[in-house]
């Protein structure tokens, strides 16, 4: 069966959801839907961070939250995900830990930082190695412990995802 192309669709619902969610103060204005492999919307969601006091509860992770209780499933192969701006690099980690293989985006980064939001110091804190202590300070410890702990979880054949 040929895959079903509901992007409008989808892009016009995460839209629709955004603008409330953003005028009643919850979040931004992001909206996100994952469609599964025939176009159907199987998450609907937009960004929650303000409402819930999460930084995570961006609109990409939201419908993907949605769209793995929907499926019973960690694994979002075959998905589709529409958004209304370019993922952050936290939502692009979760898109790809999902196994989603297409984005459809509405503004890009640059329209995002031109209202205020701050993306692109991460990508550029990323891009330089991660070694502006200003931004975060990683400091490796305690490896010989955490490793005994992945040693017994490939010891036990636990599922690699």
């Amino acid at each position: 069966m040929m895959k079903k192309n509901n992007n409008h669709e989808a892009m016009n619902k995460a839209i629709s959801l955004a603008r409330k969610t953003m005028f009643d103060d919850e979040g931004g204005p992001f909206g996100a839907a994952v469609l599964d492999s025939k176009g159907k919307i199987i998450g609907l969601a937009s960004n929650s961070v303000l409402s819930e006091n999460d930084p995570t509860a961006h609109a990409e992770i939201n419908a993907i939250r949605q769209a793995c209780q929907v499926l019973k499933t960690h694994d979002l192969t075959g998905c589709t995900l529409v958004t209304t701006s370019y993922p952050c690099p936290m939502c692009l980690g979760a898109i790809i830990w999902a196994n989603i293989k297409e984005i459809v985006y509405g503004c890009r980064l640059e329209d995002a930082e031109a209202i205020g939001f701050r993306d692109d110091f991460i990508y550029k804190f990323i891009k330089d190695g991660n070694k502006d202590k200003k931004i975060l300070k990683l400091s490796e410890s305690f490896r010989d412990e955490c490793l005994e702990l992945f040693k017994e979880y490939k010891e036990n054949d636990k599922i690699i995802y």
